[in-house]
C-alpha cells in the first residue's frame, strides 16, 4: 500500500436525536443520526411516528380523497 493517500481512521462518538451515544470508528470526525437502534421502532417494539413536514397529514388526506372516490363509484 501507498503511504499517506490513506485518511485516517480515528474512534468517534455518534450521537442521536434521542441522546444515545456510542462509539465507532470512522474516517469522519463526528456523527450525528436521528434514529438509532435505541430508539427505532424495530429494535424497541414501540411504535414512533417519524413525521416530517406533515407527510402523515398528506398521506391521510390522499387516502381519505380516494376511499371517497371508489364509494361513490359503486
Amino acid at each position: 500500500m501507498k503511504k499517506d493517500i490513506h485518511p485516517k481512521y480515528n474512534l468517534i462518538e455518534v450521537k442521536c436525536a434521542c441522546g444515545n451515544v456510542f462509539e465507532t470508528r470512522s474516517t469522519a470526525k463526528e456523527i450525528h443520526v436521528e434514529i438509532c437502534s435505541a430508539c427505532h421502532p424495530f429494535f424497541t417494539g414501540k411504535q414512533k411516528l417519524v413525521d416530517t413536514a406533515g407527510r402523515v397529514e398528506k398521506y391521510m388526506k390522499k387516502y381519505a380523497i380516494d376511499k371517497e372516490k371508489k364509494a361513490k363509484a359503486e
